[in-house]
């Protein structure tokens, strides 16, 4: 749950001790395309103006990627010296590796750094205070040359285009065609605007005549075109309806799904599944409408109030009016299918960071799935249509797979493909909205037996404060099969609080706040332990990957290596049992892995459970590793204002004096949507390692522990009714959904088949550690 690192290169987050001004650039992929030499600005005499580098020094610290630089360089070190004008001295220092890495840190967390930041970096790397600071003033020059120069490359690059389009177009004047016979005329004949209108009927006959020839290809007969007969193709009824909103977007365009396959559509392009031959740039055309379409929606549905929201009486939350939503709204992506459930929420919120930073996060799925590992499974980009305008993000469109999970077995993951569309409506605030592609790309007979899950225009519409800070409106709203969601789960994801707009947010403002107090310089510090900078990341990092595997071993995701067991042993149909083989995989022990998980309803509030699990005095009620007494806390870092969000050690009694303690890491964290406790035991050795700074990527461990989340019977007004059964029955008092997971070592032979003696083993400790918490609460076992 720990996230830092890659997720905000070049943000500005304001908090603590972060630095002074705005980041040159906040797109980290933008440097990585600047790859040109740079000029220098020099007088009349050849001295390097003061402020600007000399063409040869740039070059130098360009090849070398800002390793070497000159030593406290100034205006006043480039004179050449008395005695000798041809001549001047220029000393030379060579930093190494680790100060170039402090230093590329700091830049791209603050590029101006002030006078305490400057000489706090200073004393800690054992350089001059004017060295770092000269460091700085090059960094920023290289970076504005960089930028300037790519912007002119873009420049070159459009009126290349535009020189190449004049040159066709005079071409094409050279040779017009009589108005009459079609043949060639003078050029005194006809006028420049009839010859601009006989180039484009041309163009169009000749896109008519293809789009014809592909049709009849596929329908396996041939349709005329140009002759008397009639195009054999279903047209619609009425024209494109180009009602244009507020925010000049297109508000009214056909649903894809509508039409059949092959179908036109009112624009002139044919619908056609990709695998059939369509066309690339039609295909590229209609995600561009249905873009359009779907941020328009967004965009209103953000902002809108009753009728189309209506205030719920319980929470303050509010529903989604679907006889208001489709009377105002045409479904973009077709009908709902029959037997699927709706499910639409909004939430609002301010978050710890800038508009550019977000933007940058949510379209990097790699990036964006490291900041919400409790929603996202995986994420892929599959394809890139467009990167955006300008070197921003500015009308970036892209088509991405996830799947969504919620941290129980009893809920499969909703594997989705949707289109990702980025753009900037004013200064300062961004829309990035989310639509599935379902019907475009497949074959839509095949589309009605897989499809589980789809996504409606989801996104959220992002404006920067004064502050640095800034508002977020998120949007979900899905289609989903509820047949194969269990009883238990039915109320919260009806309500949206498992993977509604509600849990998107606070996921989102626990992550930043997270980020903005690890990266932050008066960072809270309550270890018992001294851990230096340096540990705590590595601790971090050790932890991030320890809570991504218990995820991993809940919900079994296609980018983990996970076998589902069916019918092992004694096992109830509600535990979950996976295996898998570990060979030569780092931070994983050797051998045969088994992972078990169930849930189970506790009627308990959520927060005085989590409470319950993560207080190590009382770990000995229901963890068997705890060796029957409380347990010592030995570090302690905190990742978020809450007390409940931090990563510990902990340290478990000895039972006799030749036995020694064992270490347990443990990271948990909390949220308005939910919380976890997840631990896992770890070698004394390899954590003394860890704290001291040393890398944790070869630390084996085996991840354990609990999911907590709201039962959604606080949410039944605004969520749709009850569904009833046994499950309904127990969630009709306010408690907590528990997922208990437990991943163990049974062989450490790879190649080992597992015993029906070990899955029983496993199943034992879940039901008996569900009983002892249940026990210890006062709850009927």
């Amino acid at each position: 749950m720990s996230t830092f690192g890659s997720l905000f290169d070049g943000a500005m987050l304001p908090y603590g001790g972060g630095g002074g001004g705005k980041p040159l650039f906040t797109s980290p992929a933008l440097s990585l395309a600047l790859q040109t030499n740079m000029e220098a600005q020099r007088d009349g005499n050849g001295t390097a103006v003061p402020g600007v580098v000399a063409t040869k020094e740039l070059d130098e610290i360009d090849s070398r990627s800002g390793s070497d630089h000159l030593d406290g360089l100034s205006a006043d070190d480039l004179e050449p010296p008395s005695g000798n004008p041809r001549k001047r001295k220029k000393r030379y220092h060579r930093h190494t590796p680790h100060q170039i890495q402090e230093l590329e840190a700091l830049f791209k967390e603050c590029p101006h750094p002030d006078e305490k930041q400057r000489a706090e970096l200073s004393k800690r790397l054992c350089l001059e205070n004017r060295q770092v600071k000269f460091w700085f003033q090059n960094r920023r020059t290289q970076m504005k040359t960089q930028m300037e120069r790519h912007e002119n490359t873009l420049l070159r690059q459009d009126n290349d285009k535009l020189r190449a389009e004049n040159m066709s177009i005079r071409e094409a004047m050279r040779n017009p065609l009589c108005n009459h016979c079609g043949g060639p005329a003078m050029l005194g004949e006809i006028s420049l605007e009839e010859q601009h209108l006989r180039m484009e009927n041309a163009r169009l006959k000749e896109e008519l005549t293809r789009v014809c020839a592909l049709a009849g290809k596929l329908l396996g007969k041939p349709i005329s075109s140009m002759s008397g007969a009639p195009l054999a193709l279903p047209m619609p009824n009425s024209s494109l309806d180009l009602a244009v909103g507020t925010n000049g977007f297109a508000t009214s365009l056909p649903a894809l799904n509508d039409y059949p396959n092959n179908a036109s559509s009112p624009l002139g392009t044919v619908i056609t599944p990709a695998r059939g031959g369509v066309d690339k740039s039609l295909e590229r055309s209609m995600l561009l409408e249905l873009a359009l379409a779907t941020t328009d929606e967004l965009v209103k549905m953000a902002q809108m109030e009753e009728p189309l929201w209506i205030p719920c009486l319980e929470g303050g939350k509010e529903t989604l009016n679907y006889e208001e939503y489709l009377r105002g709204f045409n479904r973009c992506i077709g009908v709902k299918p029959v037997g699927f459930m709706s499910e639409a929420t909004r939430e609002t919120g301010v978050v710890i960071i800038n508009s550019m930073a977000l933007v940058e996060t949510l379209m990097d799925s790699a990036r964006w799935s490291e900041m919400f590992s409790c929603v996202i499974a995986s994420a892929t980009t599959t394809e890139v249509l467009s990167s955006g305008m300008g070197g921003s993000r500015n009308g970036a469109l892209q088509l991405m797979r996830a799947e969504l999970q919620v941290l129980s077995p009893l809920v499969p993951i909703r594997d989705v493909n949707f289109l990702r569309f980025c753009k900037q409506l004013a200064e300062g605030c961004w829309v990035i909205v989310d639509a599935s592609i379902d019907g475009i790309r497949e074959n839509s007979s095949a589309l009605a037996d897989n499809m589980k899950c789809r996504r409606l225009p989801s996104g959220c519409l992002v404006q920067d404060l004064p502050n640095g800070y800034c508002k977020v409106t998120w949007v979900e709203h899905a289609e989903y099969e509820e047949a194969a969601v269990h009883q238990l789960y039915r109320p919260i994801l009806r309500s949206g609080l498992a993977l509604g707009a509600h849990r998107w947010l606070a996921t989102l403002q626990r992550q930043c706040e997270c980020l903005a107090i690890l990266m932050s310089s008066s960072a809270p510090s309550t270890d018992n332990t001294t851990i230096t900078a340096s540990g705590r990341r590595s601790m971090l990092k050790l932890a991030q990957r320890m809570t991504d595997n218990f995820c991993a071993g809940v919900c079994a995701s296609s980018a983990h290596k996970w076998s589902k067991l069916v019918g092992a042993g004694n096992v109830g149909e509600d535990v979950k049992v996976m295996t898998r083989q570990s060979v030569d995989e780092p931070g994983e022990p050797p051998g045969v892995v088994l992972s078990a998980a169930t849930s189970v309803w506790v009627p308990v509030a959520p927060q005085r459970l989590f409470d319950f699990l993560r207080d190590e005095r009382l770990r000995s009620e229901w963890d068997i590793l705890s060796n029957g007494g409380p347990m010592q806390e030995m570090a302690h870092i905190a990742k978020g204002q809450h007390h409940g969000n931090s990563v510990s050690l902990l340290r478990a009694s000895a039972v006799s004096s030749n036995q020694s303690s064992m270490l347990i890491l443990q990271e948990t964290c909390t949220d308005p949507s939910g919380s976890m406790v997840v631990y896992a035991p770890v070698d004394i050795p390899a954590m003394h390692l860890v704290m001291s700074g040393g890398d944790s990527t070869y630390v084996a461990l085996l991840p354990s522990g609990f999911a907590i989340l709201p039962d959604g019977s606080g949410a039944g007004a605004c969520g749709g009714s009850s569904t009833g059964g046994d499950g309904e029955s127990k969630v009709g008092a306010s408690g907590s959904l528990l997922t208990v997971a437990f991943q163990i070592l049974v062989n450490s032979q790879p190649t080992a088949k597992l015993t029906v003696e070990s899955v029983e083993t496993v199943n034992n400790l879940i039901s008996c550690t569900i009983q002892k918490i249940k026990a210890a609460l006062n709850c009927d076992v």
